[in-house]
């Protein structure tokens, strides 16, 4: 089937086919005869511009993916052979092998020496292909803007320009999305490439969205850290700007307005240096009097770069919720890993200032430009959790004046014997 296949690449293809069911390699077939038919090739060949467009893919990074699943032959033409060994080896292979095809697949210049130039250019094909439908979420003013935050995470190691493969794989590691996205090209759109979803973001329509921190380029970074169900909707839930630096209201907030006792939640900082970053919580912001959590929390960085950090197993020291303390070794507050007083990140019950460490519980690095913080915004968002109480979504999010809370949060505090402490 196709053109005539060297002895290496006939032995490639039977070693590839194993990988299959029978049923997946007439599946296989049936699309490579679909997408043959339609370059008008007589069964014999895929076109370069009918297997763009089937998968969705179009300028540079297309353009590389075709050249090496067609094995850099250059004749323009992808045959059945060629398909079985490429998703053989993109899809069935061992992490290594999966790896180097991706390595290889970033250097769209095609020159054997990968750059930031090459993923730059891959960078703004992804940014198009996943925002291409999202228009009406807050985000940056260009794709461009938003690729320098991911090419700020990226290490290049051989005189600060050339991109290794241990390069490339530490950066995957920090940016999960762009490995999920990158690591799913030979499947067809229609089944939900993973890597594409980005959480919808709702927050009453009275709030303007420039006050928002979370920007859909973030929300994408940070969810591909998530599991596939935590990524339809992130409800806003509390917002220092809207509801003031108030511990109180930002426990009352998060605990009153989500399902499953709290549930899981994104927490946001921006601190007065203009470094964005913060945190995951898998479990409700709940008074403790030392650490809990599970291994599911992560810290993250937003801007100047970003980064994902996910639990070592070093230690347990995951997630901190400290309320009404006296004692020095329980600083109040909110944090996540390291140990008290020395955090990855916290954010003290005043809800002003904070600080960041380097932690081993997330191999994690200062967050910020420095260890002390003084915080300007604070937010939270519930992640996956409609309103307790309510058999369907409120699209109000975040709603109502501190004064206008005041009394309820007041309430709350009188069940768990806080009313009269300072926050």
């Amino acid at each position: 089937m196709g053109n005539a296949q060297s002895p290496q690449t006939n032995s490639r293809f039977i070693t590839a086919s194993r990988a299959f069911t029978q049923n997946e390699l007439e599946d296989l077939k049936s699309l490579f005869f679909s997408l043959a038919a339609q370059s008008n090739s007589s069964g014999k060949f895929v076109s370069p511009s009918v297997f763009e467009t089937f998968f969705g893919l179009r300028g540079p990074l297309g353009e590389r993916l075709f050249d090496l699943v067609t094995q850099k032959r250059k004749d323009q033409k992808l045959t059945y052979e060629d398909l079985v060994i490429a998703k053989g080896t993109y899809e069935k292979g061992t992490n290594e092998e999966i790896e180097e095809f991706i390595y290889q697949l970033l250097d769209v210049s095609g020159d054997g020496a990968l750059g930031r130039s090459d993923l730059e250019s891959v960078l703004v094909e992804i940014l198009t292909y996943v925002f291409s439908s999202t228009n009406n979420e807050t985000g940056f003013d260009s794709h461009q803007d938003a690729v320098q935050i991911f090419i700020h995470a990226a290490t290049f190691s051989e005189n600060g320009e050339r991109f290794t493969y241990e390069d490339f794989k530490h950066w995957c590691t920090l940016l999960p999305s762009v490995r999920k996205f990158l690591g799913s090209l030979l499947m067809p759109p229609e089944v939900g490439r993973p890597g594409c979803q980005v959480p919808r973001l709702v927050y009453g329509a009275n709030i303007d969205s420039h006050l928002v921190l979370l920007k859909k380029e973030y929300a994408w970074h940070i969810g591909g850290a998530l599991p596939q169900h935590e990524l339809e909707e992130w409800r806003l839930l509390y917002h220092s700007s809207i509801n003031g630096l108030s511990f109180t209201t930002f426990l009352g907030n998060t605990t009153r307005t989500c399902s499953n006792d709290g549930g899981p939640t994104v927490l946001i900082v921006k601190d007065k240096e203009g470094y964005i970053y913060g945190g995951y919580a898998s479990q409700a912001w709940e008074r403790h009097g030392d650490f809990y959590g599970d291994l599911k929390s992560f810290l993250f960085q937003l801007y100047p770069k970003a980064s994902i950090y996910k639990p070592t197993g070093a230690n347990n020291n995951l997630q901190w919720c400290a309320v009404n303390f006296s004692s020095d070794s329980i600083p109040n507050g909110i944090g996540f890993g390291g140990r008290a007083n020395h955090f990855g990140l916290f954010v003290s019950a005043s809800f002003d200032q904070g600080h960041t460490f380097t932690c081993t519980t997330f191999g994690s690095p200062c967050l910020s430009k420095t260890n002390r913080v003084e915080l300007e915004v604070i937010e939270c968002w519930g992640v996956g959790g409609e309103e307790k109480g309510s058999g369907s979504h409120n699209n109000n999010g975040v709603k109502g004046s501190v004064l206008e809370r005041f009394k309820e949060d007041r309430n709350m505090l009188k069940m768990v014997g806080l009313a009269n402490s300072s926050e």
